[in-house]
């Protein structure tokens, strides 16, 4: 029997044309409604683009009255944290109001199963530098808590008879997908191997390190990195775990260990064969010595199993699809 359709929310970001792509090769229904402010049209590798706002009720209304649709993967969010702190209402307007209005106009019209993009920031700063699903959700800026507050809206809208679902608490993605069709293009990116690769192709002059006095092996702070391709595959294998009936749940996503800055660094130097100008600067605020995921849990909920839990491949992909951008590839995409 033909699945129904599955709406993803800001399916041509990042981390959502990464999920796009991976639902179309495997065959099912997707229709992406984007307001492409950060994402890109040309990103969207499978099924419908639907340009338009994911707070507008009455275009939510259309897509749902025209489609058959059971299941909904909702990624349309602002990300950058240091914004967050500076616009409040804008990441409380778009992450937590407009996922609101998702949420109302899913469950009227009989939504199943819904896969929430969370992330690691629900936890701020944990204690010993890790975090379970099952540490305290104290975050320390408005993105955290606008992500914190959909995750509550899905848990009691579950509660009340609405959709079944799994919110995915992201730790650092990074990469981009291996035969280089799609990749990261977001502007004014601040994520470090990003950033780092950018610098490698001569799109940044300098890659500055935030803290090197951090009580690491190094001095400088360890994060849980997590290939995109890897994250993707947890989303499909969240939508067979709640089609499968499935209980609520949420779950961290990363490889449940750490990678330091300057090992980040040294790996982008020798994908590029060229040294890094690197500058040393003080920590920042709320940023952690340490955050890494324990992440047995979606392994054993979900089935999900990395194939990408290597420093080199991430670095390896994301250098591949900044220099496809640094050329100018017309196969690449990037905001002008």
């Amino acid at each position: 029997m033909q699945n129904k359709t599955i709406l993803v929310t800001g399916g041509a970001g990042y981390i959502g044309s990464h999920v796009v792509r991976q639902l179309g090769a495997a065959g099912e229904n997707v229709v992406t409604l984007d307001n492409l402010s950060t994402g890109f049209a040309a990103a969207v590798t499978a099924g419908e683009l639907v340009v338009g706002d994911t707070g507008d009720a009455a275009l939510l209304e259309k897509l749902f009255t025209d489609h058959d649709i059971d299941t909904v993967m909702h990624f349309a969010a602002h990300t950058i944290v240091p914004e967050s702190v500076a616009e409040p209402l804008k990441y409380y307007g778009n992450n937590t109001a407009n996922s609101r209005t998702l949420l109302e106009i899913s469950h009227k019209h009989g939504v199943k199963n819904i896969v929430f993009s969370s992330t690691a920031a629900v936890y701020g700063i944990p204690e010993d530098g890790h975090a379970s699903e099952d540490t305290p959700t104290l975050p320390i800026n408005p993105y955290g808590t606008s992500k914190l507050m959909t995750e509550w809206m899905l848990r009691d809208l579950s509660l009340a008879g609405g959709p079944a679902y799994v919110a995915l608490r992201y730790f650092n993605v990074a990469g981009c997908e291996p035969s280089g069709t799609i990749g990261q293009s977001t502007p004014k990116a601040t994520l470090l191997v990003k950033v780092a690769c950018e610098a490698a192709v001569g799109k940044r002059d300098q890659v500055y390190v935030f803290g090197t006095d951090y009580p690491t092996p190094d001095g400088t702070g360890l994060r849980d990195y997590i290939h995109v391709d890897d994250l993707a595959t947890a989303h499909l294998d969240a939508l067979t775990y709640l089609r499968g009936g499935g209980d609520s749940t949420v779950l961290n996503c990363g490889y449940g260990h750490g990678y330091s800055v300057r090992e980040v660094l040294l790996a982008v130097e020798a994908a590029n064969d060229a040294p890094l100008k690197i500058v040393d600067k003080p920590r920042r605020a709320g940023d952690p010595p340490e955050l890494v995921a324990v992440a047995d849990r979606a392994r054993q909920t979900l089935g999900w199993t990395p194939k990408y839990d290597d420093l080199d491949t991430i670095v390896r992909t994301a250098l591949a699809w900044e220099r496809k951008l640094a050329a100018k590839d017309p196969d690449a995409y990037w905001a002008d």
